[in-house]
């Protein structure tokens, strides 16, 4: 395994599943999120509000390649990361890819108070999260080499399930 990638909506559990799994197979985590902020000195809303969201996934398309050519690193994305075929090629050849599949109402739960997703400064982020899941569910698939349910599950127990079904997955 080169590196192992986790994939899926915001509030699904990527960053917290992905600091479990890197702790737990001794490896790096990076959040290419969190590597955008650290680079530009500036948070993912700031770059939303002064470039846009094709600026913003600009950023996040270069961060996305530099990752996945690392060798050994546990990778949360954005939930937005699948939406360019550039980034969908550079997850799926840069490791195994984890699609953490969380319903809509957990979304909502897990996000409700967090000011830092600028998709959801609308009147409704909850359709604005159903939206995007219609949207993008399909292409967290087509990398996905396991799709783990996170709903209503602790995430160590998430953790363990996907250490176990990777054992099970064949070479590629």
């Amino acid at each position: 395994m080169r590196n192992l990638i986790l994939v899926g909506p915001m509030g699904a559990g990527k960053s917290t599943i992905g600091r479990l799994l890197a702790k737990e197979l001794r490896l790096p985590f990076k959040d290419s999120d969190k590597e955008i902020e650290l680079r530009t000195g500036a948070n993912i809303p700031w770059i939303f509000d002064k470039e846009g969201e094709p600026g913003f996934r600009d950023r996040e398309q270069a961060m996305i390649a530099e990752l996945c050519a690392f060798d050994g690193v546990v990778l949360a994305t954005g939930g937005g990361a699948v939406m360019r075929d550039a980034n969908r090629k550079a997850l799926h050849e840069g490791g195994r890819v984890v699609y953490l599949h969380a319903s809509v109402e957990q979304q909502v739960g897990r996000t409700s108070r967090d000011r830092n997703r600028p998709l959801l400064r609308t009147a409704d982020p909850e359709k604005t999260l159903r939206d995007l899941l219609a949207i993008r569910d399909p292409l967290y698939r087509e990398i996905a080499d396991l799709v783990v349910e996170t709903d209503e599950r602790p995430p160590r127990l998430v953790v363990l399930d996907i250490l176990d079904r990777l054992q099970q997955l064949p070479p590629r």
